[in-house]
């Protein structure tokens, strides 16, 4: 009942079979997830949304009820370029050629790279909860493999990750959820979906194989593309409680790579769409409805 006002629709696109809720009238607008979580994660937003925009809300391969392919020996077919043709590919299918997008976590990385590859599709693009890949790594210490423990073990080799993880996904799944779930910001039927899609063994193979892709295959894209920015207007909001950012100026980080990035941080851990949906919808519409004419926004294509 999360979405009891938007269509489910599964579209088959060149590498994967895409999952999707569609709802609403208006310009495009496609939600990405993040891990460990499906589309379903935007439930409290996507009814406000989809007032102003046609949302759709889909679920990365590998994830939720999208397809799940076996990882190929580079991981080509989980790198974010990979996934985010899925999507491009998706929303043709659904008849737009050009839209805005909102990403969390995983779903935020497809997007970055989606913004660098095919710029002329996306409007305008706001990340929820990231920093670049190729600058997280590099900026690895003690810390930080700490607290993103994830990075480092699911990019083990196959299939020891996926083994470990698929003999308790529940016990997982609460681990990486946290006090979420406990204090009611999961709700349980959120709960209910993330670990029942978690709870098939090509789920943790998805998962596993989309770090693995983060850690090799997407670092060279990254590093092909080194010195190209974002083009189209960009927001970025991120957690405020979440500790890994507070070592960081999220802002000027980013505007290394995006000309015209704006944001802030949200009272919330990382899980900013579940935790704190009023305020992220604050933000989150002036920006994704503001003239192309805005002076914060315009979009540098002569850059």
């Amino acid at each position: 009942m999360l979405f009891d006002q938007f269509i489910a629709r599964d579209i088959q696109v060149s590498g994967a079979r895409i999952h999707c809720r569609v709802g609403g009238s208006g310009p495009p607008l496609l939600l990405l997830h993040g891990c460990p979580q499906t589309h379903v994660m935007w439930h409290k937003l996507a009814p406000f949304l989809s007032r102003h925009f046609t949302v759709v809300a889909s679920d990365l391969r590998g994830y939720g009820d999208s397809s799940k392919p076996r990882g190929l020996a580079n991981h080509e077919n989980y790198s974010f370029r990979a996934m985010a043709s899925d999507q491009l590919e998706l929303m043709s299918a659904l008849g737009f050629a050009q839209f805005s997008a909102v990403g969390h976590d995983r779903g935020a990385r497809v997007l970055h790279r989606m913004a660098l590859d095919r710029p002329d599709a996306l409007e305008r693009v706001a990340l929820l909860d990231i920093l670049p890949t190729a600058f997280l790594y590099a900026q690895t210490d003690r810390s930080f493999a700490t607290r993103y423990w994830e990075w480092f073990f699911l990019i083990q080799d196959y299939d020891l990750p996926e083994k470990l993880l698929s003999g308790n996904p529940e016990a997982f799944l609460r681990y990486e959820l946290g006090k979420s779930v406990d204090d009611g910001v999961i709700v349980p039927e959120a709960w209910s979906e993330y670990l029942r899609v978690l709870s098939d063994p090509l789920a943790m193979h998805g998962m596993c194989e989309d770090y693995r892709a983060g850690a090799a295959i997407d670092l060279e894209h990254d590093a092909a593309d080194a010195g190209q920015p974002v083009l189209c207007p960009l927001m970025v909001l991120w957690g405020s409680d979440n500790p890994v950012w507070q070592r960081f100026d999220m802002l000027e980080v980013w505007r290394r790579f995006a000309p015209t990035v704006v944001g802030g941080a949200i009272r919330a851990g990382h899980y900013l769409a579940e935790e704190a949906p009023d305020d992220v919808l604050r933000e989150l519409l002036p920006f994704l409805t503001a003239p192309r004419t805005n002076a914060a926004y315009r979009w540098h294509k002569d850059n």
